[in-house]
Formats: structure tokens, sequence, C-alpha cells
């Protein structure tokens, strides 16, 4: 009898304490740890769809039921003639909802660039991904992804990508889309560069979607895997620099060794920089690698990121 109420009255005072968590929290005690929020972006499965072993309209439901992701990151190169297809985009959004899904932004590459030297083609290139700002508002995400790309001397860049990403930018505010720069070589590697171009842009609808890999800064999409790279802007001070700019990241892996581990990037140390800047968003998982299969890679990229987590 003794026991029963002793183990009732314990009960009741570990309730009372988990009820009085939050307050304790605010007071400097460590808060209860939370899982990620992880999603899961198409360029992961690109081999799979470019030859046809999976649909690209069918991404939601391949997220969801082959990897329990619940949320995606589409690539408007698995999507050209539909650019402009209201009632497809509209039919995909009804495909993420229907499995739980949520749409979080398109990726477009090949629309032209953005900071061309050449103020015609300029201004067309920005046109050029409209289209894909109002797919992404059919869809309802809150982004798109875009290349800071244009060829000429730095100072010539430092105006024509403040023009051509500035005027994109004004465009996703009529449909509350978010324009975001990935660091996919080049001078879109140099964090310091964008930064500051971003600044001068100084619209809150610019943004980044900082990727673990990509730092190159003298080969074009910034790919450092296999060592090929001969000039590197460092990884950890990139994404410190990006993040505070970031509504999305990009968990970039290429191949794993014995233990699980990533063996270019030191996935522990760019999670520790993530959530110490105080990110909220997803953190998007983009396979790269040739060793494993994409399901596979995709699953130890997942793993890891939850393992690194559990570790902060």
């Amino acid at each position: 009898m003794r026991r029963r109420i002793f183990l009732e009255k314990s009960m009741i005072a570990g309730l009372g304490m988990m009820a009085s968590y939050p307050l304790l929290a605010s007071k400097g005690i460590p808060s209860f740890k939370t899982a990620p929020k992880i999603s899961l972006a198409q360029w992961s499965l690109h081999r799979a769809f470019e030859n046809g072993q999976l649909k690209a309209e069918e991404f939601a439901s391949i997220a969801r039921n082959d990897f329990q992701i619940e949320a995606v990151e589409y690539v408007n190169a698995f999507y050209t003639s539909f650019g402009k297809d209201e009632k497809f985009w509209q039919a995909m959004k009804s495909r993420a909802d229907n499995n739980g899904v949520s749409s979080l932004l398109i990726m477009v590459d090949n629309e032209g660039d953005l900071g061309n030297p050449d103020e015609v083609e300029r201004k067309r290139a920005v046109e050029n991904h409209y289209k894909w700002v109002e797919a992404a508002k059919l869809m309802g995400c809150h982004s798109i992804r875009v290349n800071a790309f244009g060829t000429a001397d730095r100072d010539t860049l430092s105006q024509t990508l403040t023009d051509g990403l500035g005027r994109l930018a004004e465009y996703g505010v009529k449909s509350k889309i978010h324009v975001l720069i990935e660091n996919h070589g080049l001078q879109t590697s140099d964090a310091s560069f964008i930064s500051n171009i971003i600044k001068s842009v100084n619209n809150p609808y610019l943004g980044t979607l900082p990727d673990f890999g990509n730092w190159c800064l003298n080969r074009e999409w910034g790919s450092t895997q296999g060592g090929q790279c001969s000039e590197v802007y460092d990884p950890y001070k990139g994404i410190s620099e990006f993040l505070p700019f970031a509504k999305g990241v990009s968990a970039k892996s290429y191949e794993f060794d014995s233990e699980g581990q990533e063996t270019t990037i030191d996935y522990l140390k760019m999670l520790k920089i993530v959530k110490e800047s105080g990110f909220a968003g997803y953190i998007g998982i983009e396979y790269e690698g040739s060793k494993l299969s994409e399901p596979d890679g995709v699953k130890a990229t997942k793993s890891l990121i939850d393992k690194c987590w559990s570790q902060l």
C-alpha cells in the first residue's frame, strides 16, 4: 500500500516537472533534443528519373513511401515542357497533398545568366524565371533556387547580379515566393561576395540555399568531389556566412566510409554550425555519389544527419 502511494506521488511529481519544463528551459536548462526537419532534393534520384526508372510526377509519393520523408525540393530540369502549364502544377500539388508531403521549392537551372553583362540578355534571363515563380506559387512552395552566374570581372558582376537578382526578387514579392542563391561554383561559391550582393539588393525575398558541397571557386557547378578542384572556399566559413539569409539548407553527400561517415564533409561540424545559427528550416538531402545506389545514398545521408544531430 505504501509502495503504491509512493509511486503515485512520484508520477504526479514527474508530470509536474514536465509541465514546468519550458519555464526551466528558458532559465538556461537545456531543452529536449528535437529531430531535424528533413526534406529530399529531387536531384538525389536524378539518374532514376533520367533513365525512366522513376516518374518525375510521382516524386512526392516516392519521398513519402520509399524514404518516409514528408517534404521535397523539385528540379525544373524534369519539368521543362510544363513550365507554364497551370493544370500540371495544380495536379502536382494534389499529388503532394494526397501523400501528406510539403513542397518547399523548385531548383531552377539553364534559364540564362542573371548576371549577364548584356542588359537585354540579363532581362531575358530574369523573365525566363518568372514561370518557375508562378509554378512554385501554384505548388505551395516558399521559394525557387537560382544560380548567380554571369561572365565578367567581379566589379561588373557585382553590379549586374545586383540588378538581375534584384529584379527577380521584386517579382517574387508579388507571389510571396523567395529567390534563393545556392553556392554552385565560380563566384556563387564566394559566400562573402554573394552576401554583399544580397545586402545591396536589400529585399527580404532574396536569400540563400547554402549547400554543404559546391565550394569550388574555379569550376562551374562547384563540385569538390574527388579532390579535383584547385581553389576551394572554406565550406564551414561559407555556410556560416550564408546561414543568416538561408531559407533552406542542402545537405550534399558524395561517398561514405564503413562507419557511415561522409568522406569529404565533416557532417558533425556542418550541422553544429547550422544548429547553433538558430536555423529552423528544412535540411534537404542531396546525394550525388556513385558507389552507393541512389536510394541507399539517400538513406545513408538521412542516417548520418540523424546520428550527428543527436550528438549536438
